[in-house]
């Protein structure tokens, strides 16, 4: 058997802020409102060798029947990936935020009986429905149903997910679980522009003697929602896959260029029109509602960055608190995509308590070769 190999980078756990540091804080935004006393504990954590990843012959779509947008969307995108008919279910969803625990489970066996072990993760070609009562559809299809995260959904610890930090390319098979993304953008429009970038992702990047691109982690003076900063990769270069990691304060966020990754932590997203993105683009903001595409509650939707030109997101469909395992990790998510993991397996691994996640985008998207670290 070949040697794996790991990096090892820190993980914050328990990482909801403690009480005396939110009582200096700025008044509170809901994100951390009833975040409990907790201190941050620093655990090094493993980092697996990724030696495969997602095709599209593992991937099915499921298109709402119901939904014009979905219908439009899901045939545009089974063209652009090739997908055969046997990789489709198509059935009539409610077109509503959330689907309640019956509809739910009939999604689920639909999904059972159209889908064999071969299919591996799904693509939901919708906008709506986004949730199942105050749990995420993608965390709910990844983790299973709790129909008692309403009554606790800002309360730790949430349900661990076991595909977290993982390497396998078949978790079906090797977990019994299909992590899901949507695809969601503002328009018919948009949506088929998004696929259009993640094809057109596949296999830029990696490659000695190019321009580099480029990771931008962005400080922000929202302290209840700035807290992943901490976790934030250093400033460098790594060569290795032609990557600059930047840091930036939002004061002085400006232009950019040539964008793989952004992340920050903010109820509104600052102006996006300087900034310019490379095809498979991933970005998401700590925030307690960007996870609800069509009542964001007057915070800035995961949809904005879609609509920006970023090919992927994550958001929560309801209060997280400001619990750092609710949220892709910085390091970890960095750390999948440039191994060569695809969008929706770097964004479903960097989540340590998925429940709540909203993935989008486009699932397939790797721009990065397999296998190559990006150590400086």
């Amino acid at each position: 058997m070949a040697k794996r190999h790991f990096r090892v980078i820190s993980l914050a756990l328990g990482l909801c802020q403690g009480a005396a540091a939110l009582a200096q804080a700025p008044p509170p935004a809901p994100a951390a409102a009833a975040a409990p006393a907790a201190s941050a504990t620093l655990m090094r954590i493993a980092v697996p060798r990724i030696g495969a990843r997602l095709q599209a012959a593992q991937l099915g779509l499921v298109i709402n029947t119901a939904d014009p947008y979905s219908v439009a969307v899901g045939e545009h995108y089974l063209q652009r990936r090739g997908l055969k008919p046997e990789q489709v279910l198509r059935l009539a969803l409610p077109l509503r935020d959330a689907l309640d625990e019956a509809e739910f489970q009939a999604l689920q066996a639909a999904v059972a009986q159209r889908f064999g072990a071969e299919i591996q993760a799904l693509a939901l070609a919708w906008v709506q429905p986004w949730a199942v009562g105050c749990q995420a559809l993608t965390g709910a299809l990844l983790m299973g149903l709790d129909a008692a995260l309403c009554r606790r959904s800002c309360a730790p610890p949430s349900r661990p997910s076991p595909y977290f930090n993982t390497a396998t390319a078949r978790p079906f098979q090797d977990l019994g679980l299909r992590p899901a993304m949507q695809l969601a953008a503002p328009t018919v429009a948009q949506a088929q522009a998004l696929i259009d970038r993640g094809v057109a992702a596949d296999g830029t990047l990696g490659r000695r003697g190019g321009l580099p691109v480029q990771a931008l982690y962005v400080g922000t003076d929202d302290r209840a929602r700035n807290v992943r900063a901490s976790l934030y990769p250093p400033p460098g270069v790594a060569a290795a896959v032609g990557l600059e990691i930047a840091q930036r304060p939002l004061e002085a966020l400006g232009e950019a260029e040539r964008l793989i990754l952004m992340q920050l932590g903010a109820a509104r997203l600052p102006p996006l029109e300087r900034l310019r993105w490379w095809p498979g683009a991933l970005a998401d903001h700590l925030t307690s509602f960007g996870g609800r595409l069509t009542a964001p509650n007057g915070q800035s939707s995961a949809l904005e960055w879609i609509a920006a030109g970023a090919t992927a997101s994550h958001g929560t469909a309801s209060e997280p608190c400001n619990h750092l395992q609710k949220f892709p990790h910085p390091a970890l998510l960095l750390e999948h995509y440039t191994q060569g993991a695809t969008a929706i397996e770097a964004y479903a691994r960097s989540v340590a308590w998925s429940q709540q996640s909203v993935f989008i985008g486009e699932p397939l998207a790797a721009p990065f070769p397999l296998s190559v670290r990006p150590g400086r």
